[in-house]
């Protein structure tokens, strides 16, 4: 009596970034009404860029450890998801990266913030983390360059150097053991009051775009050709970012444009540091201000991660594309939409 051959059942849809497995187990497994066992669902570690959703599963295999962003239950091999976004293999570490996360000090990070409060020897900072970092009164350069201890008189006079609404750039000194607050300081002439430009936040501080650590936070984009002067661009790593009018800085000897030592800087130089008032900007400038924030925020709507190569790269494509500012609010031509193609191309290449 001859063979039968049956044409093969039709295969099951498999979710994107899993692979059946043949293999027979010793766990329960469920039957076909033929008596075949059903096949089980098995992670493929190719898929390093699979979205999961919070209570997931990832994976049932015991070879894989569990990272950020998932779980594992008491005496259970099964690695549950957490947080919404791609997942992300690192040799046998699985992990899931937020597609939106706050911002997470660290010791030596570059960050732009603002003043919110004003207390006891120290100004309460918002640099867009879970809590507000503190500044403290002796992390800071009095007027004068002088080093001491400080006194009550100081802590009098400490709106005269940051009030509320003031924006800064500073970094990171330590983290606080408990709570994970981030101390500041700005002990050095790159870092204090910021003034002659404008601030812009970008979100995609989680697995999407935004401002990444990188070799150079603060760097300058030469405008000169566009009619414009140099603009100033400081890359907060927390997503605040401040562009502003290019200022002469101290050199590596401490010493200013004009050739004064810091240490012997009068009163009135040194409360400069402090002030609040804006100098006279060009037109030209404002205009290469608004041109390099328009492409930073292009960026970060299409998911590109912000730094200094990326920035250059868009700010010289929208230049070539003479590319006319455009409002937040206005409606995007199909010209605007070219610009933009060509602004992330130029980003990624």
């Amino acid at each position: 009596m001859g063979l039968a051959v049956l044409p093969p059942d039709p295969e099951e849809d498999v979710p994107q970034g899993s692979t059946y497995d043949d293999s027979p187990s010793d766990s329960d497994t469920s039957m076909h009404e033929d008596g075949r066992p059903s096949k089980r669902m098995r992670f493929s570690p190719s898929s390093s860029r699979q979205i999961v959703l919070p209570g997931e599963t990832v994976t049932d295999e015991t070879q894989w450890m569990r990272g950020h962003g998932t779980y594992m239950t008491d005496g259970s091999t099964i690695i549950t998801a957490t947080l919404a976004g791609p997942l992300r293999k690192t040799n046998k570490l699985l992990s899931v990266a937020p597609l939106r996360a706050r911002y997470t000090p660290e010791i030596g990070d570059l960050v732009v913030g603002r003043i919110v409060e004003v207390q006891k020897s120290r100004w309460k900072v918002d640099v867009a983390a879970p809590l507000l970092a503190q500044l403290p009164l002796s992390s800071i350069n009095l007027p004068g360059g002088v080093l001491r201890r400080r006194t009550t008189a100081d802590e009098l006079q400490m709106r005269n150097y940051f009030q509320e609404g003031d924006l800064l750039v500073a970094e990171v000194q330590q983290i606080g053991s408990s709570d994970g607050t981030a101390s500041l300081h700005t002990r050095s002439l790159k870092y204090g009051k910021l003034r002659n430009g404008t601030f812009l936040a970008v979100s995609g501080t989680g697995g999407g775009g935004g401002v990444v650590r990188s070799r150079r936070q603060v760097f300058t984009i030469n405008s000169g050709a566009q009619g414009g002067g140099d603009v100033d661009v400081i890359l907060g790593v927390n997503g605040y970012i401040w562009l502003s009018k290019h200022i002469e800085q101290a050199d590596d000897q401490g010493r200013m444009s004009g050739g004064v030592s810091i240490s012997n800087l009068d009163e009135h130089v040194s409360s400069a540091i402090y002030s609040s008032q804006n100098d006279t900007i060009e037109e030209g400038t404002r205009k290469e201000i608004a041109r390099i924030s328009e492409c930073i925020r292009i960026l970060a709507e299409d998911g590109v991660r912000v730094d200094e190569d990326s920035v250059v790269k868009a700010y010289e494509a929208a230049v070539d594309a003479d590319m006319s500012v455009m409002d937040q609010d206005a409606a995007r031509t199909r010209m605007a939409d070219e610009v933009r193609r060509r602004i992330v191309d130029a980003a990624l290449h």
